[in-house]
């Protein structure tokens, strides 16, 4: 499946947000795909992100994750950037933006 979802980083912390992603912790990257993600790309523009993940089912990769030491941690580090955080809670699974049009 493919979810689409809209976060916001804080005026002032651009360039802090981009330079945590140049460093994601690898044990992150493997739980990511442990859970089922194939692919997950991050659009800014301006302070808006867009992101794009490819998944296996979203509500069980958030449910993977959501307790993971690894995703707190790097969670509570993107809460400091970010004014729009990506949920993981269990309401987090209906957050996904909906689809408007598809060639």
């Amino acid at each position: 499946m493919r979810v689409a979802l809209h976060t916001r980083v804080r005026v002032d912390r651009v360039a802090r947000y981009e330079a945590a992603h140049l460093e994601v912790p690898a044990e992150l990257t493997a739980a990511v795909r442990a859970a089922g993600v194939t692919s997950w790309t991050i659009w800014r523009s301006g302070r808006e992100l867009f992101h794009l993940l490819e998944c296996e089912d979203y509500a069980r990769l958030l449910a993977e994750l959501e307790h993971l030491p690894v995703n707190v941690a790097w969670q509570a580090r993107m809460a400091d950037l970010l004014d729009v955080v990506h949920d993981y809670s269990e309401d987090g699974a209906g957050a996904g933006l909906p689809v408007v049009w598809e060639l």
